[in-house]
């Protein structure tokens, strides 16, 4: 394997893919245990260590890419484009709203209330069944827009494939928990966005979207912006 770290074998290259990995072993598989873990830990304690383990380990991803963005081959270069890092920033704005969707109890993902699993068919879920997906391929369009290195497609293209992986492994989830509930939300939704819009299955009601959870989306993608230069330099003052 090379050792130039502006080569297409790159050694960061392989190792993102693994840390890809070793991050969606632990939150899918975690969450394939939901059930039973549940009846042995309570929903509590088993929703702070899905947590703090999920976090973790996307937070050592998120520090590795940060570091190693322009490593490998050199793609294409639209820095210094005109209006492009505000189209950037706007994609990236609306991939947050798909992955973080106001859908969730907040007060649920802490743990302060007893987190529950909810079979949604309103808000962003009439847009897409799985929104997480479609933030992740939006947020992975305004990187390699921006960064256009062999090592951003690499992880662009495992974090999509990932996500890919969670489409069907979340249906596979609802499915075993509310079975025929689920097959009738499920016919009534769709993967693609605005699909199930477009054949009349569900109507766009902006009103869902008006809700002081969307506030708290919209002040985290606020404090993103804000912190993302010291998310960098904290990155980079890591040595990986």
């Amino acid at each position: 394997m090379s050792t130039d770290p502006h080569s297409w074998l790159a050694p960061s290259h392989f190792i993102m893919l693994a840390l890809l990995g070793g991050f969606g072993l632990i939150h899918s598989g975690l969450a394939s245990l939901r059930m039973a873990a549940e009846k042995k830990l309570g929903a509590r304690l088993y929703r702070v260590i899905f947590a703090l383990a999920s976090i973790t380990a996307a937070v050592i991803v998120i520090g590795y890419f940060l570091k190693h963005r322009y490593d490998g081959v050199q793609l294409w270069q639209l820095q210094g484009t005109p209006g492009l890092p505000g189209f950037i920033w706007a994609l990236s704005a609306i991939s947050f709203i798909f992955l973080y969707p106001a859908t969730f109890n907040l007060l649920e993902i802490a743990a302060i209330q007893k987190p529950q699993v909810y079979l949604y068919e309103t808000g962003i879920i009439r847009i897409s069944r799985h929104p997480q997906m479609v933030g992740q391929v939006i947020w992975c369009i305004a990187h390699l827009l921006w960064v256009g290195t062999s090592f951003n497609l690499a992880t662009c293209l495992g974090l999509i494939g990932y996500h890919l992986f969670g489409v069907w492994h979340g249906d596979q989830r609802l499915a075993k928990r509310y079975d025929d509930a689920f097959e009738a939300v499920k016919a009534r939704t769709s993967i693609v966005p605005f699909l199930a819009i477009a054949q009349g299955k569900q109507t766009f009601k902006l009103q869902e979207f008006l809700k002081p959870a969307y506030v708290g989306v919209a002040g985290f993608i606020w404090l993103f912006w804000i912190a993302h230069p010291l998310m960098m330099r904290a990155a980079f003052s890591v040595r990986w």
